[in-house]
């Protein structure tokens, strides 16, 4: 394995206990940190991740960026897939390092993150979208996590033209109507692959789930994902009067010929 050192071009994040990460790219030279200033990262090329740097008189670790830390500093446009629901899309997909993964509704691209996060630098995902100006956001924000050489972009309907890959390792629908996609996704996945479905109201789910079965998915199946935070204190542990409760609708099944 070759050594995990800093290089130019690099995502990082500048973190320091109890403050928010902030997400640079490294570059030589001052780097321009919003309206805080500039920033001179220089210094940690061909160094490790975690080392420190001073700025403005304040001590941050530079660490390579976390999926949390993506979501938390991306920009957002259209409402995105949650960080609930996205990790179980991951489980449902079965995406591992190296697929090949189509996605169809680039949104603000925060799904787009963590599809291109999990199939690592030898794998691919193939983001297809009909609004330029969704795509154009989403981009920014995937070039913005580093993860732009693992995204391939289209501009277009999926359910129009078809996908131009065939044997994809997955297939991730985040449409209005993702039904009308599932006949050429089929067409697309090689055999054995999941293809999952986000769909906000059961109206949508149920016309999904029916013609997942319709075409012959194997295995579907539809879930809601449910997350409660909890207060841990001393003696006083209790569930968080708060709870990110619905956000979307999960919808899977199977192409076993």
């Amino acid at each position: 394995m070759s050594e995990d050192v800093w290089r130019e071009g690099d995502a990082l994040v500048l973190k320091r206990v109890g403050e928010p990460p902030l997400l640079l790219r490294l570059d030589r030279g001052p780097i321009r940190l919003g309206d805080a200033g500039l920033i001179d990262l220089t210094s940690l090329l061909g160094s490790p991740p975690g080392g420190s740097i001073d700025w403005l008189g304040t001590q941050y670790r530079a660490l390579r960026p976390s999926l949390s830390d993506l979501f938390a500093t991306m920009t957002r446009g259209a409402q995105i897939i949650t960080p609930k629901d996205g990790a179980r899309i991951l489980s449902l997909a079965s995406i591992a390092p190296g697929d090949r993964i189509g996605e169809a509704g680039s949104g603000s691209g925060a799904l787009t993150i963590a599809l291109a996060f999990a199939v690592g630098p030898s794998g691919m995902v193939l983001s297809f979208d009909r609004r330029a100006e969704a795509m154009r956001l989403a981009k920014a924000n995937v070039e913005r996590a580093g993860l732009g050489p693992r995204v391939r972009w289209v501009e277009g309907d999926v359910v129009k033209s078809g996908w131009p890959e065939e044997h994809l390792d997955a297939i991730v629908l985040d449409l209005p109507e993702p039904w009308a996609a599932l006949a050429p996704s089929y067409r697309a996945v090689r055999t054995g692959a999941w293809m999952v479905a986000y769909t906000p109201t059961y109206n949508q789910l149920e016309r999904t789930v029916r013609t997942m079965r319709e075409i012959g998915l194997d295995e579907v199946q539809a879930l809601e994902v449910i997350e409660r935070a909890l207060h841990v204190g001393e003696g006083g542990t209790r569930p968080s009067f708060d709870m990110l409760g619905h956000t979307g609708f999960l919808s899977a099944g199977r192409r076993v010929d």
